[in-house]
């Protein structure tokens, strides 16, 4: 793989990640007025917008194959309407950085799915090493302070809920990289939040209340769809092991938006973080 394709596929999960750690911050304050399936409902009529603009945009065909149907219908389901949806919920019983960080160990699930079904992916030495980087800035990052780390807290019932979400979308990007790299991003992205957006509206026509109740439903959307889009233009060039260690800057900029929205100020742990982080990005993007 040339250099410079592995640098944009690097940098287009990059930005995914800069738009997942907005997305607790948008959560929690879209619940400040409603709760998580009405957030999620609006939220993913407007991904389901945005990825068909892209579509409209890039000039693509709607047609997909009976395989495609089915993997599409296998991300819908485990990947949104369980894994997205209990993900929100997770927002409302952890902070917004556990949930970033536990959200965004799927490199450790990836590699366990793809040994046995994506043989071919043959992770390097310094794609462990920058994986493992990574994880060490997503660790020192969540813990704000060194007794925090030492202490080695475990985490709620909220943590263990986006834990099993983190699971789920493990199994998401397998079938989507093995199945699904043909179609155009935004085309998968269209489709997956348009079928949970659908099932979520009935839901909402019959025991709630079908109305945006706030702005950031709609920026929570829009963060969704451009974020998925970008996350799928990097599968179709990374492996997706990569891809997954490299979501792991979602933690450093969830810390980012809630000090510039909530207020939260950085500590130590959060700056050297950032810096082990820049080294595991350098390491995962070096020339095989």
């Amino acid at each position: 793989m040339r250099t410079d394709k592995k640098i944009k596929g690097i940098l287009f999960v990059f930005i995914a990640s800069l738009l997942w750690g907005s997305q607790p911050i948008l959560a929690k304050l879209s619940y400040l007025t409603s709760d998580v399936l009405h957030t999620s409902g609006i939220s993913f009529i407007f991904g389901t917008l945005t990825a068909f603009l892209y579509v409209f945009v890039t000039k693509k065909e709607l047609k997909i194959n009976k395989t495609q149907v089915k993997s599409i219908l296998y991300v819908t389901i485990v990947g949104t309407l369980f894994a997205d949806v209990l993900y929100f919920y997770g927002f409302s019983l952890t902070s917004s950085l556990n949930a970033v960080l536990i959200g965004h160990i799927q490199p450790v699930f990836i590699i366990l799915i793809t040994y046995p079904i994506l043989k071919e992916e043959k992770l390097t030495f310094f794609d462990y090493l920058g994986g493992f980087l990574m994880l060490l800035s997503a660790v020192i990052v969540s813990s704000r302070t060194l007794n925090n780390l030492l202490s080695l807290r475990l985490g709620n019932f909220g943590d263990l809920v986006v834990l099993a979400a983190t699971v789920a979308w493990a199994s998401n990007a397998v079938v989507a990289k093995k199945y699904l790299m043909g179609l155009n991003s935004g085309l998968i992205v269209a489709y997956r939040y348009l079928i949970a957006a659908v099932v979520l509206i009935i839901y909402l026509l019959l025991f709630s209340y079908f109305v945006i109740d706030s702005i950031y439903q709609v920026f929570l959307g829009i963060s969704i769809g451009v974020g998925m889009i970008c996350y799928y233009e990097g599968l179709k060039i990374l492996k997706a092991a990569q891809v997954g260690f490299i979501e792991l800057c979602a933690p450093f900029s969830a810390a980012i938006f809630g000090w510039i929205i909530l207020d939260e100020m950085f500590t130590f742990m959060q700056l050297l973080g950032l810096f082990v982080l820049v080294a595991g990005v350098y390491f995962i993007s070096k020339k095989e």
